[in-house]
């Protein structure tokens, strides 16, 4: 009887194992398949939409009277509830990686680069939608100024806050092609609807890259990393939600 029901649990457990193997190789193909799908998503939007294609804007008039913010609302890092506590004035936008010239600018110094206002609609992927006004400097000026190296193909954001609000968690980042990043609709917001940025919507600098979900739009921004491939930050999707599978292009 002990022979008999060691066998009954050998073989238990081999086809357990068979199964958890099986349920791997289900989920490596559909998610290699997800991933083929979402490459032709993108290859078709880039060969139908010109480069320059500009999102819709919008008047004063249309301007949301309630603008929910997404994400993060109010960072818990104690890293950035010093800087919030100084009302940013010791604020630093750190831009590097594959970069000739590596920047460290504070706010002062972004509000005298060109400045851009356009009014967009946010696009959440839970189904809501508002508009706003956002001001801020256009990212290509500061690519440009920085000089990105050959191999360059990625801009990283790497943001202040953690989702599960903990001083150890895992802090929200975001990435988009030198496509997006230099198309004359992104910008380093520090302005909303004309009044400093608020907090609940990423103080002191928020990404609008207009032509993408809104999940791809950082808010706490506290470092660009220009890069190859981003295989080797977080789980290697590209963005804090498309390591929980998101899609990594998220074009509207």
């Amino acid at each position: 009887m002990n022979r008999r029901r060691w066998l009954i649990g050998a073989l238990a457990t081999a086809g357990a194992a068979a199964l958890s193997a099986c349920d791997r190789a289900v989920y490596a193909v559909t998610d290699q398949a997800r991933r083929m799908a979402e490459g032709l998503t993108r290859r078709a939007q880039r060969l139908v939409v010109p480069r320059d294609a500009l999102a819709p804007t919008y008047s004063k008039a249309e301007i949301s009277p309630d603008f929910r913010p997404n994400g993060s609302v109010d960072p818990a890092a104690s890293d950035y509830l010093a800087l919030k506590a100084n009302g940013f004035s010791d604020y630093r936008l750190v831009i590097d990686g594959l970069v000739e010239r590596p920047l460290s600018l504070g706010l002062a110094e972004l509000k005298r680069r060109p400045a851009q206002t356009q009014i967009t609609k946010h696009d959440c992927v839970e189904g809501w939608t508002s508009i706003a006004e956002w001001t801020g400097v256009r990212l290509e000026t500061l690519l440009d100024e920085a000089g990105l190296k050959p191999e360059a193909r990625y801009v990283v954001f790497h943001c202040f806050d953690a989702l599960d609000q903990r001083e150890d968690g895992e802090r929200y980042y975001e990435s988009i092609d030198l496509i997006d990043a230099r198309h004359p609709q992104t910008i380093l917001a520090y302005l909303m609807n004309g009044e400093t940025l608020p907090v609940p919507h990423g103080a002191p600098l928020r990404l609008r890259v207009e032509r993408q979900l809104g999940y791809k739009h950082a808010k706490y921004i506290r470092r660009i990393e220009v890069v190859e491939s981003f295989a080797h930050l977080g789980r290697g999707k590209g963005g804090y939600w498309e390591d929980r599978g998101y899609e990594w292009y998220a074009g509207i």
